[in-house]
């Protein structure tokens, strides 16, 4: 059932914002193979001191401050109905969405219901254990179309998640919402990003990590040993790196200076390291070969429901 916003005021006070279109076609679908975005909620409260959503360019005011697109099941319901095409629709790039506010207004979990309704498939990222409850629809849209979920875990010791992600779920929570999708036959996995230099960017979180996903039934891990700095979210990062990690902050100057991209001095020991133990383990870690898994066996079922012009 859709719940207007209205009927949702009466009880919750959320912020809502005009949106005239949610579901967006993607202008590169080598990320995780994705057709579609969709984005219900603006901003984020999980507090991550690294967050790429920060940055000015993209023009997000009070970004700690979760807040909804105004009718937006209405819009998704319509835009998804006009599509000519089916796909995949991926969630979570700019905002989690797993907030908190999710469990008490169902937004992700209703756009799940309609995507599973018009024929869809989903690829959701998120930081919270809560995309467990929503393995009963997961299932049902993997019966037509192809589904991934990426939880992202960082650092497998919670004690330094817990500076650096204050307000997520603890690293040791999301390896068992992980556990808890893959035994329900969820193809899901890990985003391993990012890996921060001079702290997490180590041989023992890399190879913890990897362990633990790959008891923990993980499909693919997908990492970037590095982090990405703009205007408006690096102030930010520095001064909560102040704040957590003491002297760090000059080390970053020193090395990076103004730069977008900041990759540890490790990356490439630690990639090797981290290819190993993938190996080992039996886990995916490059991307062609996590697309191509996830949607092992819906090629033709796909074509065959395609609408051309």
């Amino acid at each position: 059932m859709i719940k207007s916003h209205n009927q949702m005021d009466k009880r919750y006070k959320m912020q809502y914002i005009p949106a005239k279109t949610i579901v967006t076609r993607t202008r590169d679908d080598s990320w995780f193979g994705t057709d579609y975005t969709m984005n219900i909620y603006k901003g984020c409260c999980h507090g991550c001191i690294y967050c790429d959503s920060r940055s000015d360019c993209y023009r997000v005011e009070k970004f700690d401050t979760v807040r909804t697109k105004e009718n937006a099941l209405e819009i998704i319901r319509d835009e998804l109905r006009r599509k000519v095409k089916t796909g995949v629709v991926g969630t979570g790039a700019m905002s989690d969405p797993y907030n908190p506010f999710e469990q008490e207004f169902s937004l992700t979990r209703h756009s799940l219901e309609l995507i599973d309704a018009y024929g869809f498939g989903a690829a959701i990222a998120t930081k919270s254990s809560l995309i467990t409850r929503d393995i009963d629809i997961l299932k049902l849209i993997r019966d037509h179309s192809p589904v991934i979920c990426k939880i992202t875990i960082t650092t497998f010791d919670d004690t330094i998640a817990k500076i650096i992600e204050p307000n997520a779920d603890p690293s040791s929570t999301r390896f068992e919402a992980l556990k808890k999708l893959t035994e329900a036959g969820i193809y899901a996995g890990l985003l391993l990003m990012p890996v921060l230099p001079f702290i997490n960017d180590n041989k023992e979180n890399i190879v913890n990590i990897v362990r633990l996903a790959g008891k923990h039934g993980a499909k693919f891990i997908y990492p970037f040993f590095g982090v990405t700095l703009r205007s408006g979210q690096r102030e930010y990062f520095y001064d909560r790196l102040e704040e957590g990690f003491p002297g760090i902050k000059d080390r970053y100057i020193n090395r990076y200076g103004d730069n977008y991209q900041c990759t540890s001095p490790n990356s490439r020991e630690l990639y090797r390291i981290f290819a190993e133990e993938c190996e080992k383990h039996k886990i995916l870690y490059r991307m062609k070969d996590i697309i191509r898994a996830y949607k092992a066996g819906y090629e033709y079922k796909q074509l065959s429901i395609f609408d051309y012009d």
